[in-house]
């Protein structure tokens, strides 16, 4: 994380994310956007969206450290950018 650069506007848009059930105006105003249409994009991610990519993950082992190996196309990717 020390080489990441985690500003607090990306911690606010991460947290939007977080937010269910409240008032899209709210997050708008929260997250300083001008407009509500904006804060929309953020809110598209809906709680079942997430709920599917997390079941998608490998349940923690405590202990057990593992390291992510980016595969050959996403190396390739990357290189691109």
């Amino acid at each position: 994380m020390k080489a990441k650069s985690v500003s607090p506007h990306v911690l606010r848009h991460s947290a939007a994310m977080l937010q269910t059930g409240v008032d899209c105006s709210v997050i708008a105003l929260w997250l300083g956007h001008e407009s509500v249409e904006t804060t929309q994009t953020y809110l598209h991610a809906h709680l079942a969206l997430k709920e599917a990519a997390l079941a998608k993950l490998k349940p923690y082992e405590r202990g057990k450290r593992t390291r992510f190996q980016p595969n050959d196309r996403l190396l390739a990717f990357l290189e691109t950018l």
